[in-house]
This record gives structure tokens, sequence and C-alpha cells, in this order.
């Protein structure tokens, strides 16, 4: 039975009709989880089988980050981080298996030099669900073949940011593969990480991931029809609370993807001083930094990234080059390395990506108090919104 606030529960005496008010599940092709709750993929690092199978346990879907984590098991020698990489993930993919039979997903950006690579890795680990963003998921290895794409295990859900984005690559799939992705994500411009919108969008209303959202629903909705299928959408970017969780779902969501909130829990693969970065911001220590891959990004602000964007340059030398856009002969630094340094909580030599929220972050607890507290404040947003109509009425 769901654990619910005692205010919920009184309310539920009044009214016996609402006792039964859970949140929906989330079905993705063949896979179905308890709860529509994905959470993000966080790199470098931050979400492996740690947090992922601790989600996956509780109901959600738990998704490790395929990006750089070759890095993260460095052995002092000179090593082929490409290698590297395919050998962590497929080792963080079993050990997630080995703490959960929930579901398990991988974040992939297609912008990695080694995308192909970590795409074959994970396919032939048999992950769950593919998330694949930062560019457009067209192509895929040779090994892969439309037969896979439509009825193997593992199902494909691209990252997006708007409806022209998901127009592109569902045309490009029903040409190519005669099928359509399983689901989408749409992401807002108020997600930590890079993200794929100009500076100028970013707080632009209409960029807004309620806009983006219901744009998306729409050109979504036209495939599906012609699929005869459904298409869940996915809302993320800046979802912090199970009110969120309420809103984006009356919207039309099928589900939420959160990154922020799953930073600060104890199973997160973050050193402690990475996740003490979200308790101590501030709201106006959020800020949007110029990546050196040549993408906005959302970060707390700290020494690091001051001197960067004074023009400091931090030399270095290029362990791969793990994004195709970025140019390692021209960078104020490396990003691979900032993101492994404060994973590991060195922060002074790196910096934290954060969602728009993370100043919103006051304590470390488990996932599965997450949970718990996000079940609440969903049938709090649920009795909230039908008190509202009864007003109405």
């Amino acid at each position: 039975m769901d654990i619910i606030s005692e205010k919920s529960l009184n309310l539920c005496k009044k009214e016996p009709v609402m006792n039964d008010i859970i949140l929906p599940g989330l079905s993705i092709g063949p896979h179905t989880a308890q709860y529509p709750i994905i959470q993000g993929g966080m790199g470098v690092g931050i979400s492996l089988s740690g947090l992922s199978s601790a989600v996956a346990e509780q109901g959600g879907i738990g998704v490790i980050s395929a990006v750089g984590i070759g890095m993260l098991e460095e052995t002092g020698k000179k090593q082929n981080i490409t290698k590297a990489n395919q050998t962590a993930l497929a080792r963080e993919i079993r050990a997630a298996r080995e703490k959960t039979d929930g579901i398990i997903g991988c974040n992939i950006m297609v912008a990695l030099s080694d995308y192909f690579g970590l795409v074959s890795t994970a396919l032939d680990e048999k992950i769950d669900i593919l998330f694949l963003g930062a560019g457009l998921p067209l192509h895929f290895p040779k090994t892969v073949t439309p037969e896979q794409i439509k009825f193997g295990h593992t199902r494909f859900v691209p990252i997006i940011s708007s409806a022209r984005a998901l127009d592109l690559i569902f045309k490009y799939w029903d040409r190519k593969y005669k099928t359509i992705p399983d689901a989408v994500v749409v992401e807002g411009p108020m997600a930590g990480g890079h993200l794929g919108f100009k500076p100028s969008q970013i707080h632009d209303p209409a960029y807004s991931l309620e806009s983006l959202l219901e744009e998306v629903l729409s050109m979504a909705d036209s495939w599906a029809q012609t699929y005869g299928r459904d298409i869940p959408v996915i809302a993320a970017g800046g979802i912090y609370t199970g009110a969120d969780i309420h809103r984006m779902i009356s919207m039309g969501a099928s589900g939420v993807q959160m990154g922020t909130r799953f930073v600060a829990t104890a199973e997160c693969d973050a050193d402690i001083q990475f996740k003490k970065s979200y308790i101590q911001a501030e709201k106006d220590d959020i800020t949007i930094i110029n990546s050196p891959v040549g993408l906005p990004g959302r970060a707390i602000q700290n020494r690091f990234l001051l001197q960067a964007a004074a023009g400091a340059r931090h030399p270095f030398s290029c362990p791969w080059k793990c994004l195709k856009t970025c140019d390692f002969r021209t960078s104020p630094y490396c990003i691979a390395r900032a993101l492994t340094n404060a994973r590991y909580g060195d922060v002074e030599n790196g910096f934290v990506f954060a969602g728009e929220n993370a100043w919103r972050v006051d304590s470390i607890i488990t996932v599965k108090e997450l949970f718990s507290a996000l079940r609440s404040e969903y049938i709090d947003a649920v009795f909230s919104a039908s008190e509202t109509s009864a007003a109405y009425v």
C-alpha cells in the first residue's frame, strides 16, 4: 500500500471515493513500471548501478548514464578510454541486474564519439530501454537490424526538445526501419546539464516545458493514429515534486523524467561532496554556463566556473575526444575531466551540473523515502485539484 501523508489520510476519510488514488503506471513497449517516474541519466558517473537499481526496485525506471564512465576506473596507465567505456557500461548494467528485477535503462548521447560502441554494448547486455539524446538518433551500428528495433527486448526512446525534432526522427524511422520509437522524452529548458536550447530561449515562455509538451503531444498523437498504437510522452526538465508529476499527467504526459531530486539520495553514485553542493546551493547559485562542447548548460556556480568565465584556461591533454562537437585545442578545460573530478568530490577542480530547482534540496534521503514523498505530494495535488474543481461547481 502506498504511504501517504496524514493530511491525505484525513481527506480520504472524508471522501471515501478518493481512497484508490495512486500514481499510474508507465508502459514503454513490453516494459511496464509501477510508477510513471524515470530517473534521468546523469553523468559523469552520477547515475550508475547504485542509483538506477534503487529506483527500479521502488517501481520507477532507473537509468545508467553511459558517458565517460571508463574514466572512473583509471589505472594510472594510459588506456583506451573508448574500450574502457564499453567495459564499464557492461559491468554497470550487470551490477544493476544483480540488485533488482525492475526496469533498467541506459542514457547514451548521440553526440558521443563512441555512440555506436556504447549502443552495441547496451544491446548486447539486453538493456530494457535506451534513452538517446544530445542529437537525433537516426542511425545505429550496422549489426542492429530493423527487426531488432521493432521486436527486440530493448526499446528505444529519443530525448527531444521540440515537436519538430520528434517529426524528423519519426519520419526517418518510418522510412528506414518501418517503425517508430516506443516513446519520447520532451526535455524543457529548466533541466540540468547540457540544454538543447539557445540561451535566449531558456527563459522564454514560448519554450517552457508546458508549451513544448502541448506541441509534442499533438505531434505524437498524429503518429499514434498512423501506427495505431500509443506513443507515451514523458515530460522532463524542472520536475521536482509530486504536484509537478500530477500537473504533467493532467496535461496528457504519460510520465516524467527527474534528475535533480535523485542526486540528493543515499544511493546516488556520486561522492557526498557532490551531493552537498546541492544542499549548500542558494537560488542565485544556479547558473547557465557556456560549455566547451558548444552548448549552454545549467550548473551550480563555483570558483572553477568563475575562473573559466573570466578566461582562465585549465591546461589538459584530451584523454579521448568524448564529444564530436568539442575542439580540445581551444577549450578552456576538459569537461569530461572536470565532471569526473566533481563526481569524486573534488568540486574545486570541477563543477556540478544541476537542474533549476537544485537549490530546493535541503537533505539527503533514501530513494525509498523519495518515492514515498512523491506519492504523498501527488495525492495531495489530486485532492487540491478536486477541491478547486468542486468550488467552481
